[in-house]
Parts: structure tokens; C-alpha cells; sequence
């Protein structure tokens, strides 16, 4: 059943969520309710046109404000599974991979290997030689270690290999500090402000059968402005400016990763990505004019601003308990083995009763996971419109970082996730795990 002509934008927390005639939570104009019952819980929904339309901003508006060549690049950690790359692929995206895992996902399914970008603080001589027998397009190098391994493999194989070199910047974009990757002391990358990094560079440009042609760095996640991605493009450029000098080698490509961030709860704010990379374009124009530096091609690697509000979870409730004086505890049929984000950064989420999504908001509950572990929740503290057993739960916002971080912790299968296309009809992107699955490594 499609939504109804209720005024629900007002108070859900993106657009694609609603309620029907029925009272049900809707994404994408689907039922959650219904798909639950038709899939079982707990049920991992994306709405693929969220996804395409979030992928369009980027790929789009970038295109209009950077120079040409300038590209988004999945960032694969986000969400790796196959759909995933052949959406990206439709949409003109790259991809930023960072295991072989992800590597042989993308190229099982066709994904063009020269548009494949290759991350990791410590790839080992396997990671590299794999990743050079899929002919992956460039490698972002970490260290000192890897680009002498890369060196020799590239050499024994006669190609020359094209690198981009991450290095830290030195900004704080006040983010969690598990997910704050920019400072100086970081396991990424190499200290530009301790004069590493030009050393490195200088090392790195005597090495055979590799090809310097730009940097990377990376700030940190869940920015809801562009001034972290400003700072660090003033600190890049600049830094460019000064490898010209010292070298006389141009670096024609300026990779400022990923970070923007996504609403998860009311409080977080309304963000525009077209007009947040025009900010950022701007200032970089300004950056290359005042350094005399040519305008590089600029990589974004975006994972979480793409498919987080395309996800929801649905979970049937189990239990509903009250301990008088103290709090009240909603049990579901999942916890921290599909979503491990509250456990690991005490994340914030928005919970619905999706049998009751009309219903008033009025019970605060933490709502506990199944597995065998006192730190197994969603959240604490968390709104909702009370529920009983059956009634189906669902957390939104779960497209980035749950089924990429999942587990089978307690032997739990991991549940399937399911893409809602444009025009409404669903398919199993990932099946559910079976008992077979989760014990067929064993021996």
C-alpha cells in the first residue's frame, strides 16, 4: 500500500519514510510491516532510489564545480556487496576499496578496475600482488614499506603503476575520536607538518615503476560542514605548491576523502551536499589562484552520506520490560550483530513502532539485542510509540556500517538485505544466513 496524503514530512526524518492507511511505516512507498512478514527479521531494507539520487548529487555537482576528470568514489567499507557495485558503476562512480575482499566483490561483478581506487595501512605483498593481477587503477599508498614492495612487484611485472600518497593534514574535525583520521597522530598516512611526507615524496619519485600524480588525506567522519574539507584543501595545496618547489614534480590529482554526515536523530542538521561542494570548489579555486598551483582534479570518497538514510532495520519485538523506578527495556530479534555502531561509539539512531507509526511517540525504552551480552543495544533512552510483543521495530538510518560491520557473534546469522527499486518491486541484494553458513568454515 502507497503512502497516504498525510502531512507526514513534518515529522519523519528524511523524505522517502511515511506512514499508510494502515499505520505502518512506509520506505519508498513500501510497507516495512508487510516486507517483514514477507522476509522475516530482522530485515535490512535500501531504497535504491535514495541511493541514486544521493549518488546524482555528487557525481553531478561535481562535474559542474571541479575540474575535469574530478569523480566521486564509493567508499566501499560503507556497504561492499555486489549491488552496491553495479549501481555505482551505473551512476559514473569510482570506487575506494580497502581489502581484497571488497577488491574481488567490485571486479566479480564488472566493476572497471582502472576506476578502482586501493586503500590500506598495511597491504601486505599477497594484497598487492592481487590487487596488480585485477589491474586495479591506482594504488593510495600509505608508507614507506608498501611503496618499496609496490616498487618491485610493478617492476617484475613491467608496468608502471599509478599512486596517490596519503598523508595527514593535522586538522580535528571535533568528530568521535575512533572516527577522526586527519590528526597528526594517526595509524594514516604520513605527518606533513613533521616534513615526513616531503621526504617520502622525494624518496617516492626515485623509485622505479611508480607514478606519483597526487595526494590523499581524509579528516574524519560525520561533518555537517565543509570547514574541515576547506582547512584541509588550504594545507594541501599549499603542500602541492611546495612538492612543486622542492621537486618540480605537479600533482595534478587532490583526493580530500570522505566525512560528510547524515541525520540519525532530530537534532542532527539538514545538509546539502550540492551546495556544500560548491563551498568547498570555491575556496579551492581560491587556494590555486593565491598559489599559483593549477586547479588538480579532485576525488571525494563518500560512503555514508550515500546510502545511510536509504537504510532502515526491522526487528519484531520480543519482550517489553518495566523495572519499576528504573527504565523500561525493548527486546528485539537482532542487536549488536548486524548493528555494532552503538556498542563501539554510543551512536546516536531514531526508532519507530512500525505497526504504530501514526501512533504518539511517548514511551522511552533502551532497546536491547538478543545475543548474550550485557553491551548488546540499539540505544538508550529512545522514543517510541509503546509496543508489544510481535509489533515490528524499526531503527532508520541503518544503510552505512551495520551489514558492512556485522557479525556472527553468538552464532547468529546475519540477516538479508533487500533493495526496494524505483518503481517499487524488491530483490534479495544479500540473502539471509543460514545455521549451514555461519558453521561451514568448520573442520
Amino acid at each position: 500500500m502507497l503512502d497516504t496524503e498525510l502531512n507526514v514530512m513534518g515529522k519523519m526524518l528524511h523524505t522517502n519514510l511515511g506512514v499508510n492507511d494502515e499505520g505502518h511505516l512506509t520506505l519508498a512507498g513500501r510497507d516495512t510491516v508487510e516486507l517483514a512478514e514477507s522476509y522475516g527479521t530482522p530485515l535490512m531494507l535500501m531504497d535504491e532510489a535514495r541511493v541514486r539520487m544521493r549518488m546524482r548529487e555528487y557525481t553531478e555537482t561535481m562535474r559542474e564545480v571541479f575540474a575535469p576528470g574530478s569523480m566521486p568514489l564509493f567508499a566501499s567499507k560503507a556497504l561492499s556487496c555486489k549491488e552496491m557495485y553495479r549501481i555505482a558503476h551505473s551512476e559514473g562512480m569510482g570506487t575506494d576499496i580497502v581489502s581484497c575482499g571488497e577488491l574481488y566483490t567490485a571486479n566479480s561483478v564488472g566493476f572497471p578496475m582502472e576506476k578502482a581506487y586501493f586503500h590500506g595501512n598495511n597491504k601486505t605483498d599477497k594484497d598487492i600482488s592481487y590487487a596488480l593481477d585485477c589491474g586495479v587503477g591506482t594504488f593510495i599508498c600509505d608508507n614507506r614499506e608498501e611503496l618499496y614492495a609496490l616498487s618491485a612487484q610493478a617492476k617484475d611485472r613491467g608496468i608502471t603503476q599509478r599512486v596517490i600518497l596519503r598523508v595527514t593534514p593535522g586538522i580535528d574535525p571535533h568528530t568521535h575520536e575512533a572516527i577522526n583520521t586527519g590528526k597528526v597522530d594517526s595509524k594514516f598516512g604520513t605527518a606533513i607538518e613533521t616534513g615526513q611526507a616531503m621526504e617520502l615524496i622525494k624518496e617516492l619519485l626515485t623509485l622505479p615503476a611508480l607514478e606519483l600524480v597526487g595526494l590523499h588525506c581524509h579528516v574524519g567522519s560525520l561533518c555537517f560542514d565543509s570547514k574541515p574539507f576547506i582547512d584541509a584543501a588550504h594545507i594541501m595545496i599549499a603542500f602541492m605548491a611546495a612538492v612543486r618547489e622542492q621537486t618540480g614534480k605537479t600533482l595534478t590529482v587532490l583526493n580530500l576523502g570522505g566525512g560528510y554526515g547524515v541525520r540519525y536523530v532530530e537534532s542532527d542538521p539538514e545538509f546539502s551536499i550540492p551546495e556544500n561542494l560548491r563551498l568547498v570548489s570555491a575556496e579551492i579555486k581560491k587556494c590555486c589562484s593565491a598559489n599559483n598551483f593549477p586547479e588538480p582534479q579532485i576525488l571525494l570518497e563518500p560512503g555514508r552520506s550515500i546510502v545511510a538514510d536509504a537504510g532502515v532495520t526491522v526487528y519484531t519485538v520480543g519482550s517489553v520490560k518495566t523495572i519499576t523506578g528504573y527504565k523500561s527495556y525493548v527486546s528485539v530479534d537482532g542487536g549488536m550483530s548486524d548493528n555494532p555502531r552503538y556498542a563501539l561509539y554510543k551512536s546516536d539512531y531514531t526508532v519507530l513502532n512500525a505497526s504504530r507509526a501514526a501512533a504518539e511517540r511517548d514511551f522511552t525504552a533502551t532497546v536491547a539485542g538478543r545475543l548474550c551480552e550485557s553491551g548488546d543495544l540499539i540505544g538508550e533512552d529512545m522514543l517510541m510509540a509503546k509496543p508489544q510483543r510481535g509489533d515490528k521495530l524499526a531503527v532508520l538510518v541503518t544503510g552505512a556500517y551495520n551489514y558492512a560491520m556485522s557479525s556472527n557473534y553468538n552464532r547468529v546469522p546475519r540477516p538479508p538485505v533487500v533493495f526496494i527499486a524505483p518503481d517499487g518491486e524488491t530483490r534479495v541484494a544479500i540473502r539471509r544466513e543460514t545455521f549451514e553458513d555461519v558453521a561451514k568454515l568448520d573442520v
